[in-house]
């Protein structure tokens, strides 16, 4: 489970993160293209951009349901 307290410092403002368990395997950057981008410098996903419509959030809640290591959480 994702822990808010570890969130990378690249993600964007708002209710969903991803924290220092990502192993970079780019499940949320194939559902969410959007929505994740990769740290290239330090080889992470970290949300770039809030969703702001419910068909977004549906989306993003596709990337945190793939996360195989649940590093992607929502606060809320």
């Amino acid at each position: 489970m994702a822990e808010s307290a570890k969130k990378w410092a690249d993600n964007a403002a708002g209710k969903f993160f991803v924290d220092d368990q990502c192993i970079d395997c780019d499940a949320c950057r194939t559902e969410a293209p959007n929505h994740f981008r990769r740290n290239d410098d330090h080889g992470y996903s970290y949300v770039y951009k809030q969703p702001t419509t419910p068909e977004e959030v549906e989306i993003c809640v596709a990337a945190l349901e793939a996360c195989p290591v649940e590093a992607i959480g929502q606060d809320g």
